[in-house]
């Protein structure tokens, strides 16, 4: 039972770092890394997206 205590508290955790990531996210890509069953890493894109109208930039 302890075990099965660990998994959940183990997708808990997991599934609360994706949620997080996906919540301050824009426009990009959230990847999840499954390893043997498990999730072993995420990994987090964010894309800029420039309106059409050309940049000016002050130097």
């Amino acid at each position: 039972m302890n075990t099965l205590k660990t998994k959940q508290e183990t997708d808990a955790a997991w599934l609360k770092i994706v949620l997080q990531q996906i919540g301050s996210l824009h426009y990009g890509v959230v990847q999840i890394i499954v390893h043997d069953g498990r999730v072993t890493q995420i990994e987090r894109t964010e894309r800029v997206r420039l309106d059409k109208q050309p940049l000016t930039y002050e130097i």
